[in-house]
C-alpha cells in the first residue's frame, strides 16, 4: 500500500498523507451519516456520551465539534476500523498484528470550527512501546483555510513534553515554554477520501476554521498489537482482546520511550476540548463566531 518513500517520510517527519484511500461513494455515505448526527443534535443542549458541542451551540443552530466514540454509534464509522486499505497502510508500518483503540469525529464547521491546541497523543495514553498512530479520514478537502491538522516534523523523536498547568493535566503544551518551534509546522493537506497518519509522539494541533467550508476528520487510534497501555484496561482484558482488527494477540513489547502520565486528571473532563480549557496560555485564537455572548465580553 505504501511506497518505501512514504514509509521513510513517516519515520522521518512523523506523519504522512495517503491519497484516495476511500472511494467518493464511501465518502458520500459517511457525510450523510454525519449530517444526520448534526441534525439530531438540535434535541440536546449540553455535552453527552455522544456529542461534544461548540460553546455557541443552540438547539436552533446546532454546532457539533466532536462525535465521541464514533464507532459505537454507527456501523458506517465502525466498518472503517477494518477497512482493508487502512489496515494495509498500518501493516506496512508495523507488521501484520494491529489493534484498534478508539475513534472520534472532529468537526470544524465553516466559520466557527474550534482550534485544537498543540499536544502529543502520547501524553494521554502511554504504552509499553510507541508503535501507535492516529489515522485521520478526510470527509472534506483539507486546505490551509479550513484548519487542517498540522505537525511539527521530527517531534516524534523528541521528548514527551509537559501537558500540565499548575501541576494538573490539561492536555496541551504551554506555548510560552517554547518547547518547539511552531513556525516549522507543516499542514497535512489532501482531498476528501485521503487519510493522514501521524505518530503518537508527534506534536500536532490545528487552527480554527475561518473559511466557508467544513473540515470533518474522523480520527482512529490504532496500535501495534504488542503495545499495551500503561494505565490499564478500562473495559478489562477481554475487551482489549476484542479490539484486534488484524493478525493475532502477542505478548507486550517493552521499548524505550519517554513517558509522562496524564495525572492528576484534567479538571474538565469529557473531551480534549474540555481538558484544554485548563490551559493558562493558548496558542490559537478562538473565532468570534464560536463564542457565546458571555465569552465575547
Amino acid at each position: 500500500m505504501l511506497t518505501q518513500a512514504q514509509i521513510q517520510e513517516y519515520n522521518e517527519v512523523g506523519a504522512i498523507v495517503v491519497p484516495d484511500v476511500l472511494t467518493p461513494l464511501e465518502v458520500q455515505r459517511l457525510r450523510a451519516v454525519t449530517d444526520g448526527f448534526v441534525e439530531r443534535a438540535r434535541g440536546i443542549s449540553a455535552h453527552n456520551e455522544i456529542y461534544d458541542l461548540e460553546d455557541s451551540h443552540t438547539p436552533e443552530n446546532p454546532r457539533v465539534r466532536r462525535i465521541k466514540a464514533a464507532t459505537q454509534h454507527h456501523p458506517e464509522y465502525a466498518a472503517l476500523t477494518r477497512h482493508p486499505r487502512i489496515l494495509a497502510v498500518l501493516k506496512d508500518l508495523w507488521g501484520p498484528d494491529i489493534r484498534f483503540d478508539s475513534a472520534k469525529l472532529n468537526m470544524k464547521c465553516a466559520g466557527f470550527g474550534a482550534p485544537v491546541e498543540w499536544h502529543q497523543d502520547w501524553a494521554f495514553y502511554p504504552h509499553t512501546n510507541d508503535d501507535l498512530a492516529a489515522v485521520g479520514v478526510m470527509f472534506d478537502d483539507m486546505a490551509m483555510e479550513n484548519g487542517p491538522l498540522m505537525i511539527i516534523p521530527g517531534s516524534h523523536r523528541g521528548p514527551t513534553y509537559d501537558h500540565h498547568a499548575d501541576g494538573i493535566f490539561c492536555g496541551a503544551m504551554d506555548p510560552t515554554n517554547h518547547d518547539v518551534d511552531y513556525a516549522k509546522a507543516i499542514p497535512l493537506l489532501g482531498k476528501a477520501g485521503s487519510i493522514t497518519v501521524h505518530h503518537v509522539r508527534a506534536v500536532h494541533g490545528s487552527a480554527p476554521n475561518v473559511s466557508d467550508r467544513d473540515r470533518r476528520l474522523l480520527l482512529f487510534q490504532f496500535r501495534a498489537a504488542d503495545a499495551w497501555p500503561l494505565l490499564g484496561f478500562p473495559g478489562g482484558i477481554a475487551r482489549f482482546d476484542d479490539l484486534m482488527v488484524a493478525g493475532q494477540t502477542r505478548e507486550p513489547r517493552l521499548a524505550p520511550a519517554p513517558v509522562r502520565l496524564p495525572l492528576p486528571p484534567a479538571v474538565k473532563q469529557g473531551s480534549l476540548y474540555e481538558n484544554q480549557k485548563g490551559m493558562k496560555h493558548r496558542f490559537f485564537d478562538i473565532p468570534a463566531a464560536a463564542l457565546t455572548p458571555e465569552m465575547a465580553k
